[in-house]
């Protein structure tokens, strides 16, 4: 390693020494330092000019803060006014659950008679290891929606919990009473021996629109009492696996684990949902939030306070999306709606005479946009309540009034029979492999016996009928609306079919009825 000046030092005399040549060096480099200091200069790469350092210039003192910066729709609130109004109401909570007991023998297996009856069962009993419960901790937030000590929380943050804490905004602390829970939509409710506790008033999230400014307010991995801000960014999601009735609220609000049963508030300091679950791939957030809107919760709520337990309204009819393909089937002239494909049998939408073939266009007075609307609408609805169904029927439309039943825990499927043999059929049918329904087929797809129509055993992979969905195992019911109960019925209809002709199939799968549009 060369070090500067070294390759100079041969040409110096030799009698010199070594420590003049090292002091001569060092003051120089002293000189040189001191250069730099005293003239505060910068050192630039070798051959640029050396120049006087920059400066900055004097920050000049702010005589007072910022005003805050307002919300749009807020009337006047603005950020801070709204986090300090909302977050005493939203509380920390700390459950506690048993985990299953571990017992661990080192040595030998205390269950073998060998060594039971050369040991003994009390020498054995010292190489067992003790049994200990496991405790598994959770933590989740919650809001206060009555000032008498009722919170609503998420289900997932209180299942199986033997103790649950609640702990609010001045660190007061509270065991709580679990009032009820709702698994299918995720919510459960608390209650806390307290009066006079700050709430959060409700909203209607059925106005709630795409782009409103919301916070999100929780307390995400334990950091108590944690605002954080985004835009609604769609209403409605569903079919997200995350429950089984869902209508949530997405958001870019930084929603995080802990957030979970949180509020969600809009510019006014008012609840519009309540945080439930992220998409993420990291387990942080992705900015892709959900919450179930405060409708849904209230109806839950109210119900679970009032009877501890949730009973939802009912028509009795299977249905499904409205596609471009099916509404040029069934004469509608947008794909707007909600199509029946099913009428169960002595069920409300029965007596109020509603059919299969139907498309429902509104329900009380709203507007039906897709099945999971409906069905979530209906669910709401008060069990015993008439309402007006509009439908269009033969390119007709129709008003029926129906009269909303209780949602039972079970429903019968009408019971029908068969037997017989294969076929195939030409046309765009052609790829599809049907046969008579005997015992054994209906054993092999778990069908009630007695069931009637045409079993599907196979579908041509890439074709037509695979890619409208059609699987091995689904019972064809109609073809073109017309019913297709045994083998030669089917083979008669589907003789007629055009190459070139869409075919409108009736099918039965896992006990649901559904519609299937095979175009070529």
């Amino acid at each position: 390693m060369e070090y500067p000046g070294q390759g100079e030092q041969s040409h110096q005399p030799r009698g010199r020494s070594s420590s003049l040549l090292m002091g001569s060096v060092l003051v120089g480099l002293g000189v040189l330092v001191g250069l730099v200091i005293a003239s505060d200069l910068e050192w630039l790469p070798f051959g640029h000019a050396v120049r006087e350092l920059e400066r900055p210039a004097p920050v000049s003192r702010i005589s007072k803060p910022p005003a805050p910066v307002s919300m749009p729709g807020g009337r006047g609130r603005d950020f801070v006014q709204v986090a300090k109004s909302v977050k005493p109401s939203v509380v920390n909570i700390f459950s506690t659950r048993s985990g299953k007991t571990s017992r661990e023998f080192h040595g030998a297996p205390s269950d073998d008679p060998f060594f039971r009856r050369f040991f003994g069962d009390e020498f054995l009993k010292r190489f067992e290891a003790p049994q200990e419960r496991r405790k598994e901790r959770g933590l989740g937030s919650g809001v206060i929606v009555d000032a008498r000590g009722v919170i609503i929380t998420n289900n997932h943050v209180v299942k199986g919990a033997d103790v649950v804490k609640v702990f609010l905004a001045d660190k007061t602390e509270y065991e709580a009473e679990l009032i009820g829970v709702d698994s299918k939509t995720d919510l459960a409710v608390l209650k806390v021996e307290a009066n006079d506790l700050p709430t959060i008033p409700w909203a209607d999230s059925d106005h709630l629109e795409v782009g409103e400014y919301v916070l999100a307010v929780g307390n995400p991995f334990g950091l108590n009492q944690t605002v954080t801000m985004g835009i609604v960014s769609a209403v409605g999601r569903a079919r997200m696996g995350i429950a089984e009735y869902e209508d949530f609220i997405q958001t870019d609000a930084a929603i995080n684990p802990g957030n979970s049963g949180g509020a969600l508030v809009n510019a006014r300091g008012e609840l519009v949902g309540i945080n439930t679950a992220i998409f993420s791939r990291s387990g942080g957030n992705m900015g892709i939030g959900f919450a179930v809107p405060s409708n849904m919760a209230r109806a839950i709520l109210d119900q679970l306070v009032t009877t501890g337990k949730v009973v939802r309204g009912w028509l009795g009819v299977s249905i499904q999306d409205l596609s471009p393909e099916l509404a040029l089937q069934f004469a509608v002239p947008d794909p707007k709606g909600v199509l029946v494909s099913d009428v169960l049998q002595d069920s409300p939408a029965e007596r109020a005479g509603l059919a299969r073939g139907d498309v429902i266009m509104e329900f009380d007075g709203k507007v039906v946009e897709d099945a999971t609307q409906l069905r979530n609408v209906v669910a709401v609805t008060e069990v015993g309540r008439a309402v007006e169904v509009k439908v269009i029927r033969n390119r007709q439309t129709k008003t029926l009034k129906v009269k909303v039943g209780e949602q039972p825990t079970t429903i019968a499927q009408a019971q029908l029979e068969e037997s017989g043999r294969r076929t195939r059929v030409a046309g765009v049918l052609a790829d599809i492999e049907v046969s008579s329904l005997d015992g054994d087929l209906a054993e092999q797809y778990g069908l009630v016996k007695g069931e009637r129509g045409v079993m599907v055993v196979e579908v041509k992979a890439g074709s037509i009928a695979d890619e409208a969905g059609l699987r091995a195992g689904d019972l064809i019911l109609e073809v073109n609306r017309a019913p297709v109960p045994t083998l030669d019925h089917y083979h008669r209809l589907a003789s007629r079919i055009r190459s070139d002709q869409t075919v409108l199939l009736l099918i039965q799968r896992r006990g649901r009825a559904s519609f299937l549009t095979l175009k070529p």
